[in-house]
């Protein structure tokens, strides 16, 4: 019974000490007004701005929770080819 509960204290002792996710990096395409956002653990997740209002919003928050400015990147702007 002593042994279950050893096992059971280090389990309940790990889990809390899963690390927290948090953005890594992001990058930004104007042109379609989406974000890529990815984290240390590895998840990726897109936001697909509506506006241009929303899009700086989102921008800005962005902006103020990364530490360094080299994580936030822009995707090169879509352009058109004349044939």
């Amino acid at each position: 019974m002593g042994n279950q509960k050893t096992n059971s204290m280090q389990e309940e002792y790990l889990s809390n000490q899963v690390e927290d996710e948090y953005l890594t990096r992001c990058v930004v395409d104007t042109s379609t007004k989406t974000f890529n956002l990815f984290s240390n653990l590895g998840n990726q997740k897109t936001v697909k701005c509506e506006n241009t209002e929303e899009f700086m919003n989102v921008l800005n928050v962005v902006r103020t929770k990364l530490d360094d400015r080299s994580e936030l990147v822009y995707a090169d702007p879509l352009t058109k080819i004349a044939l």
